[in-house]
C-alpha cells in the first residue's frame, strides 16, 4: 500500500476527529512519504509543527493509522518542503498595513468548500425551512429573509448550507463573504491592536452577502457583538444579504447582547434537526458516488441505523468503510460492514445515550401528566396520540428500536401505526414550533435522568 494513498484515507477520517482550526493549522499541509518495517513518515513543512503534532496528537494519528492499515503503526513526522499554490502563500500589503483588493479577493475564494453546495445537499424533514430559505435567499439575496438564521446541532448541515449559498451568489457576480465567528474575532482584535478597527468595519462595504458561521462564540465578547451589530445594521440598511448560523436559537446564547439578538430574530429562524433514517441513506448513497464506491442496501440502512445523530457520523462510518474496501481490493457485505464499524458503533452508542423504552415512555406520560397506561391503551384523544407519537419518533430515533418493538411496547400495535407516528411527528417538529418545544424539554428530561442514575 502506497504512503500518500494511506495518509490520504487517514487525512479523511483524521478531518472529522479534530475541529477545522486545528486541521487547516497542523495537518493541511502534511504527506505521507513512506511506510515499511511499521513505521509510517509523515512530511511535514515545519519543525514546529512537527513538535506541535508529536506532542499533541501523535497518539491520535497513530491510532488512525493502525485502524487504517490493520496493526499498530508508529508514526514519525519529519520536516520536508512542501510545495503551496502562490496566490495562497502571497501577502501583498498596503502601506497602511491594510490587505490588497486583489489579494483580498483571492483569499476569500479559498473560504468556500467546493463541496458544500446545494447539489450535494440532501434536503429532508428534518432541514426543509432552513433548505427552502438558502436557496430562495441565493437566489433573489437581501429579499424576503434578511437576516436569516440558521441553527441546530454540530454536523447537521449549518456551514453547508452557508457555502452553498456563497457559491450560487459569486456564480451570478454578487461578492460574498464567508467567516466562522472566531476567524471574525481574531481579525477584529488584531484591528483594534493595529489602531484599524474603522478600516476592519469599512472591508465589508463592498459585500453583498455576509456568512457568519457558529455565532454562539461571539458569547461574552462584549467588543466584538458591537462590532458585528454596527456591521449587521450596515448591511440590513441596504438591503444587503446577512445569513448567520449558531447552535440554538439567539434567546439561549448566553452573554449575547439583547440589541444583536433582536436584530437576529428579527429576519427567519430556521432550525435544522439530525437527519431521520431515510434521509440518511439517502446522504450515504449521495456520498458513496461521490467517493466512487458502492455499498448495497443493508450496509447502508446498517450504517444509517447506527450513526444518526448528525452527517459527520455518518462520513466517519462511509469513509471507514470506503477506505477498508479500497486498500483490501473487496466489496463490503453486512457482516464485513460490523466488523469494521463495530468500534464505532460502540462508541457511538455511548454517547447518544440509549434510554430504557420504559423511561422514555414514563418522561413522556409525566410530561403530558396521563398515565403510562393510558398511553399504551386505545384512547386516541388529541393529548394521548400526541404523546404516543413522540414516544413512537424517539423510540425510533434516540433507541433505533424495530417498528415492532414500538408496537409492542406501546399495547400490540402494528407498524404502519408506528411509521405514521414517526413520520407526523418527524413533519410537524420543523414547522410546529410548541412541537419542537416539547420534544427538546423531553430530550433534556432523559438526559437529567440518564446523569441521576450514572450519579
Amino acid at each position: 500500500m502506497q504512503a500518500d494513498k494511506i495518509w490520504q484515507a487517514a487525512l479523511g477520517e483524521l478531518q472529522l476527529q479534530v475541529n477545522k482550526a486545528n486541521f487547516n493549522t497542523w495537518l493541511k499541509d502534511t504527506r505521507g512519504v513512506d511506510y515499511s518495517d511499521n513505521i509510517f513518515v509523515v512530511a511535514v513543512p515545519t519543525e514546529f509543527i512537527a513538535e506541535w503534532l508529536k506532542s499533541r496528537l501523535n497518539s491520535l494519528v497513530s491510532r488512525t493509522l493502525s485502524t487504517i492499515v490493520g496493526q499498530n503503526v508508529e508514526v514519525q513526522f519529519q520536516v520536508q518542503a512542501v510545495k503551496k499554490e502562490p496566490a495562497h502563500s502571497i501577502s501583498r500589503t498596503m502601506p497602511d498595513g491594510g490587505v490588497s483588493l486583489k489579494i483580498r479577493e483571492l483569499n476569500r475564494q479559498t473560504f468556500l468548500n467546493p463541496k458544500y453546495t446545494f447539489g450535494s445537499f440532501i434536503a429532508g424533514d428534518c432541514n426543509r425551512l432552513p433548505y427552502t430559505a438558502a436557496i430562495e435567499i441565493a437566489d433573489n439575496p437581501g429579499g424576503a429573509f434578511n437576516p436569516l438564521y440558521i441553527y441546530g446541532g454540530t454536523g447537521t448541515g449549518k456551514t453547508h448550507l452557508l457555502h452553498a449559498i456563497g457559491h450560487v451568489a459569486r456564480a451570478s457576480q454578487q461578492t460574498t463573504l464567508y467567516m466562522s465567528s472566531e476567524q471574525f474575532t481574531n481579525e477584529f482584535i488584531a484591528a483594534i491592536r493595529n489602531k484599524n478597527a474603522e478600516e476592519f468595519r469599512n472591508k465589508f462595504n463592498d459585500i453583498d452577502i455576509f456568512l457568519l458561521d457558529d455565532v454562539q462564540f461571539l458569547s461574552g465578547k462584549t467588543q466584538t457583538q458591537e462590532c458585528i451589530f454596527h456591521i449587521l445594521n450596515d448591511f440590513l440598511d441596504d438591503n444587503r444579504q446577512v445569513v448567520v448560523t449558531g447552535d440554538r436559537p439567539p434567546k439561549d446564547i448566553e452573554s449575547l447582547h439583547i440589541r444583536l439578538r433582536s436584530r437576529l430574530e428579527g429576519g427567519l429562524l430556521a432550525d435544522i434537526y439530525p437527519p431521520n433514517h431515510k434521509t440518511r441513506v439517502d446522504i450515504l448513497e449521495l456520498k458513496s458516488q461521490q467517493m466512487r464506491v458502492a455499498f448495497n442496501i443493508q450496509v447502508l440502512n446498517y450504517m444509517a441505523s447506527h450513526f444518526y445523530r448528525n452527517v459527520r457520523e455518518l462520513e466517519g462510518a462511509l469513509t471507514r468503510l470506503s477506505t477498508y474496501a479500497r486498500l483490501n481490493g473487496i466489496e463490503i457485505d453486512l457482516s464485513a460492514a460490523k466488523q469494521v464499524l463495530s468500534d464505532m458503533v460502540s462508541i457511538s452508542k455511548q454517547q447518544n445515550n440509549y434510554h430504557c423504552p420504559s423511561v422514555i415512555i414514563n418522561t413522556v406520560a409525566d410530561y403530558f401528566a396521563i398515565s403510562p397506561e393510558v398511553i399504551t391503551s386505545k384512547k386516541r384523544d388529541l393529548k394521548t396520540s400526541r404523546a404516543r407519537h413522540i414516544i413512537m419518533y424517539l423510540l425510533r430515533q434516540q433507541n433505533h428500536c424495530t417498528l415492532a418493538e414500538i408496537g409492542r411496547l406501546l399495547g400490540g400495535r402494528d407498524h404502519t401505526t408506528v411509521i405514521h407516528g414517526c413520520d407526523k411527528i418527524s413533519s410537524e417538529i420543523s414547522v410546529d414550533s410548541q412541537l419542537s418545544k416539547s420534544v427538546e424539554v423531553i430530550r433534556d428530561l432523559l438526559k437529567s435522568s440518564q446523569k441521576a442514575q450514572n450519579t
